[in-house]
């Protein structure tokens, strides 16, 4: 009986063709891995905003943490990496397309969830000279089931007074609390507890409450640039129209009738005037998008990421308190819809613009014509005033011709006349009149025949070509 051979391991070399991104994209599907976690545990998260370029500094910052505890950093760190700093503290650090999150945990029974400064156990000047802008910071707790249950006014207490929002997630097997504010401490508080979780299941529950919390503050970041965009694209928006109005009208923006061109009393205004208002309000339209376009799709993107997390915690209502996906929805889908929206208002203005523009250069293009045509008249006018006044020194040039031509024949008769010859001068002038004439006058017209051929042949060829 034949023994199948044992799968081919990484580096062996298959008996197939493989593609070169297989393995990348079999490792995408474990680049976000969580770690296995249990009640009681805490929790400090910090989301700094980095942008796209600022991986290779986040690195470099990574290094300097782990060195000053005595940890060596891998040089394939990837997009996440995971290790013990000592004393029980645990560090994870990831890295998404914008920002990246530092999260501190550590074992241990708690009577304050939000009592301990985990933080304090890293450098100050580290955090302090960290590049980046921390765009949400919050502490977790997850108390065990064997620690006291709290009243929701003890819940309200310990949130500050505030209004708090909550469910029982996973399918029952634990709870959260929060009010999503800051506190004085810097940070949001957010409160899990666990009544039958497994460690699989805490770990999980733990990462998708601090994704939801950083996505939806990395979601809203658009609104602030929804708002701002808004009142430029009103104002190009009336400049707009104003143009619009004009290029209808005629009107112009000049104070006085007389410092006018008269094409405008007339009703057509300046076009140059109106294609620099539209070459400006079309830059100034694309300049906005460019500086938002890239802000609200992610915006669009995160706030997905945030509907998917909440979906997976399976919440389910307490009575008389609001669900976190309650609260998130009356705030987060507003604010996108209002990128949204301004996102699509944004591209309705640039092809407002594209097509006043459209309408502009056919204006010009109409009137070029026009000018054209008039000018081809004009041209034809000047040809036949030409022509006729060709004609009239045609005449003059057979009577200059003849009278020059009768002239030498004179000098020629009368010297033939001098030196003895039986001939009448004066008569073989009068003779040379009508022939000298005419014969000049059957040059021109020959000469004038054979160009007009020769015009006529380049006309044709040039219509065949």
């Amino acid at each position: 009986m034949s023994v199948l051979p044992e799968p081919s391991s990484r580096g062996s070399v298959l008996p197939f063709p493989v593609h070169p991104l297989r393995e990348e994209v079999t490792a995408e599907l474990h680049a976000r891995a969580f770690d296995p976690m249990q009640a009681p545990i805490r929790v400090a998260h910090l989301a700094y905003l980095c942008g796209e370029r600022g991986s290779g500094r986040q690195k470099q910052y990574l290094a300097r943490l782990l060195s000053h505890f005595g940890v060596q950093l891998p040089p394939d760190v990837g997009l996440q990496f995971a290790t013990d700093l000592g004393s029980g503290l645990w560090l994870r650090w990831e890295r998404h397309t914008e920002f990246v999150t530092y999260t501190l945990s550590r074992y241990g029974a708690f009577k304050d969830p939000f009592g301990a400064d985990l933080l304090g156990a890293l450098p100050q000047v580290w955090l302090r000279n960290l590049p980046g802008q921390v765009v949400t910071a919050v502490q977790l707790a997850l108390e065990s089931s064997e620690m006291p249950e709290r009243s929701i006014d003890e819940l309200v207490a310990l949130f500050g007074g505030h209004p708090v929002i909550g469910a029982k997630v996973s399918g029952g097997g634990g709870f959260i609390w929060s009010d999503l504010r800051i506190h004085a401490d810097g940070f949001g508080h957010i409160l899990l507890r666990d009544v039958g979780l497994s460690d699989g299941q805490a770990g999980r529950l733990i990462k998708r409450v601090l994704e939801i919390n950083a996505y939806r503050a990395m979601a809203l970041l658009g609104l602030p640039a929804a708002r701002e965009a808004t009142s430029l694209l009103s104002e190009a928006e009336q400049r707009l129209a104003g143009v619009a109005a004009r290029m209808v009208d005629g009107q112009t923006n000049d104070a006085s009738v007389a410092d006018v061109e008269p094409r405008t009393i007339q009703g057509l205004p300046p076009e140059r005037q109106l294609l620099s208002e539209l070459t400006a309000l079309a830059a100034e339209i694309e300049s906005i998008a460019a500086e938002t376009a890239t802000r609200f799709d992610a915006s669009q993107a995160y706030y997905q990421v945030v509907r998917q997390r909440l979906e997976q915690m399976r919440e389910e209502r307490i009575e008389g308190v609001q669900t976190l996906s309650e609260f998130l929805d009356a705030r987060l889908a507003p604010a996108i819809a209002t990128c949204t929206a301004t996102a699509q208002r944004q591209q309705h203005l640039a092809e407002r613009a594209a097509r006043l523009t459209a309408l502009l250069r056919a204006r010009v293009e109409v009137e070029l014509q026009e000018q054209n045509r008039g000018l081809l008249d004009s041209m034809d006018r000047r040809a036949k005033i030409q022509l006729r006044l060709q004609e009239t020194v045609e005449g003059l040039s057979v009577v200059a011709i003849g009278y020059y031509g009768v002239g030498l024949i004179g000098y020629l008769l009368k010297g033939f006349e001098a030196g003895g010859w039986s001939l009448n001068a004066t008569l073989g002038i009068g003779i040379a009149v009508p022939i000298v004439v005419g014969g000049a006058w059957l040059g021109l017209r020959h000469t004038k025949r054979r160009l007009r051929r020769d015009a006529e042949r380049g006309q044709d060829a040039s219509d065949d070509a």
